[in-house]
């Protein structure tokens, strides 16, 4: 177990914070760290699983207070990067606000593009009514160009009842509200396989940089592929280098290099490439080597880390893994598949956070409704029960969540209070951090098939993000 004093994530609630934000994220981050080890530390049990229902499905039946316009022969269309898994947990949430409103909600998944998706569909005249941002800096973008409606007084009283002033702050823009952060993320966590563990004979799990690539390397001599990468979906791989440059260059750096107050060629990036390039450059450790992480997409990833004849050992990701789990394996989570919090690479151990944003992207009533309905609690304990799901919202019952592991994550999320910073790509222009096939994401993935190129990785990363901050 690590003490609190070891630990820090990044906590960002605008684009520049000042010093004193800083030095109180700071403070805060060692609440959330500390009880973020305590609870994976302490989670060994099996899944509590509260039914497919939980306490959101009760409370559409028990009374709740929550009022929702009559919506009869109306029909939405809500747009998300989902899709298997945390689509189908979704749909619940929509289900009930169908069954609530007597509207009709289709789903549309957006691709791991969304920027460029809900972009071409609103310039097309035909926005969906409700949209889920995967980045802050996307949702800047959109309401600077007008493209977002202000959240109405249903959601916004729901807001303010449910959500602390950070999260609030982290969905508006100049003054204005304009989402909801209904779901969360932790993002620096590794699971595993417990088996794979066991086969090998470890007892413990690694808190240092040092001992996770140790540990990799006993699992793989025991004969289990140690990590699996989900290379193919470039964000993953972003998750990975921020986790890693925070832990090894402090906050202070990880801010200048977010807002592109440093450049990608600036040393400490380089030693942070360097140190990923420790795992990344030995094709033993992962799963099908490089070529085959990136052949590998994320829901891959985590299912060849719970099933088949050999599975990996190990895979890195949020708290959302237990979705795939739930969904694509007969793992249990807490027994089969545990977690523990990503090592530390320099003196602090990182925590990374990460969400989805819901937007307006249309006037009118259903529109706003939908807002309502997801700030609300009915629809946070509907979402927590299928699993595979985190929620700022301070409101809800706890116990809805699936599995105690979840839950733990929760409760520590909730105790870092007000202040929070999202993830490193998350805050960049959409060309830069958030599409596939360009920018950061498509760098990483030319530095994880030659991890001996550090200098020309930085120029490119250095080259396009230039570009993609200097047109916003």
């Amino acid at each position: 177990m690590r003490s609190t004093s070891s630990t820090f994530r990044t906590v960002r609630s605008h684009r520049h914070p000042t010093p004193t934000a800083r030095t109180t994220a700071r403070a805060a981050a060692a609440v959330l760290a500390g009880a973020l080890a305590l609870a994976l530390t302490g989670c060994g049990g099996g899944d509590d699983d509260e039914g497919d229902e939980g306490g959101g499905g009760g409370a559409s039946q028990g009374g709740s207070s929550l009022q929702l316009p009559e919506l009869d022969g109306q029909t939405l269309e809500v747009a998300a990067v989902w899709t298997g898994p945390e689509q189908a947990n979704f749909t619940k949430v929509l289900d009930e606000f169908e069954k609530r409103t007597g509207a009709k909600v289709d789903f549309v998944p957006t691709g791991n593009n969304t920027s460029t998706f809900l972009g071409t569909k609103i310039q097309g005249g035909q926005p969906p009514d409700v949209a889920f941002l995967p980045q802050v800096g996307v949702l800047h973008q959109f309401a600077e160009k007008g493209w977002l409606k202000p959240i109405g007084s249903g959601a916004q009283a729901q807001l303010d009842q449910n959500f602390s002033t950070g999260w609030k702050e982290l969905g508006a823009y100049q003054g204005k509200q304009y989402g909801v952060y209904v779901k969360a993320a932790n993002k620096s966590l590794i699971w595993y396989n417990t088996q794979a563990f066991d086969a090998a004979g470890i007892t413990g799990t690694p808190n240092t940089w040092k001992d996770f690539l140790s540990t990799a390397q006993t699992l793989s001599d025991a004969g289990s592929p140690a990590v699996s990468i989900g290379g193919a979906d470039g964000w993953t791989l972003t998750d990975w280098f921020e986790n890693v440059y925070l832990s090894q260059a402090g906050p202070e750096k990880y801010d200048q290099l977010a807002e592109h107050k440093i450049k990608w060629t600036d040393p400490s990036v380089k030693e942070a490439l360097t140190t990923l390039a420790q795992l990344w450059g030995k094709d033993d450790l992962i799963a099908g080597g490089r070529s085959g992480a990136l052949q590998t997409e994320f829901p891959k990833s985590v299912t060849q880390a719970f099933s088949g004849d050999t599975p990996a050992a190990m895979v890195f990701e949020g708290d959302f893994v237990t979705a795939n789990i739930n969904a694509d394996t007969d793992a249990e989570v807490g027994t089969d598949a545990k977690v523990f919090p990503f090592p530390a690479v320099g003196d602090q151990a990182p925590v990374v956070s990460g969400g989805d944003v819901a937007v307006a992207l249309k006037d009118g009533e259903g529109a706003q409704a939908l807002m309502t309905f997801l700030a609300s609690t009915d629809a946070a304990e509907i979402w927590a029960a299928q699993g595979g799901f985190l929620s700022p919202n301070k409101e809800m019952d706890q116990s809805t969540y699936k599995d105690a592991v979840t839950r733990d994550i929760a409760k520590a999320l909730l105790a870092a209070g007000d202040d929070f910073r999202f993830d490193m790509s998350d805050q960049a222009p959409a060309a830069f951090g958030g599409t596939q096939g360009v920018g950061e994401w498509k760098d990483l993935q030319d530095f994880l098939r030659n991890p001996k190129n550090v200098a020309g990785i930085q120029k490119k990363l250095e080259s396009d993000a230039a570009k993609a901050y200097q047109t916003g």
